[in-house]
């Protein structure tokens, strides 16, 4: 299983809302795209050039439903994981509800509209799985259809079902067991 933070937990000690699925999933894509473009200037601006910077989560996926936020991974070199943090660290609160180590670390923004959430990962490091798991639901429209699925599932439910539920079906892909 994947460390309930990678992917997401509750943040402090605050409850969160339901989950609750954006009513345009279209509209939140574009929202999310045109943020994303913003947000990539400015950590380039920010990172070593050698920084892999994507758009992924349900927004970077046609056809996914999704919350209607944007979710963005930085992949970097071991050696450059620490300066990065310290840059992501500057601008963005951390994740508090979300592991942190030498490896991995979780920001977010709530003062952004989609709301974001940007993940540091060393590349090839246990963490870096962001862009492997949108990958496999960009080519593969089954995946995508029980993805898509599991999220009407709990639409309206409590966020924590939610999670849980998600990193068991990521977890699943990411071993190959949904994956052809």
């Amino acid at each position: 299983m994947l460390g309930a933070g990678a992917i997401g937990t509750a943040r402090g000690m605050s409850v969160e809302p339901d989950f609750s699925l954006h009513p345009d999933p279209a509209l939140a894509s574009a929202a999310a795209q045109d943020l994303f473009e913003r947000m990539e200037a400015m950590l380039r601006s920010l990172l070593p050039a050698s920084a892999d910077i994507r758009h992924i989560g349900a927004t970077a996926i046609p056809g996914c439903l999704t919350k209607g936020d944007l979710d963005i991974v930085v992949r970097v070199e071991a050696a450059d994981f620490a300066g990065a943090d310290a840059a992501l660290a500057a601008h963005f609160d951390r994740n508090t509800g979300s592991t942190h180590s030498d490896t991995f670390s979780s920001f977010e923004s709530d003062s952004t509209s989609p709301r974001l959430g940007v993940q540091l990962t060393v590349i090839r490091a246990p963490g870096d799985f962001f862009h492997t798991f949108a990958e496999a639901l960009a080519r593969d429209p089954d995946l995508l259809t029980r993805y898509n699925a599991l999220k009407r599932q709990f639409d309206g439910h409590p966020m924590d079902d939610y999670r849980a539920a998600k990193n068991a079906f990521i977890t699943s892909v990411l071993h190959g067991a949904e994956c052809s």
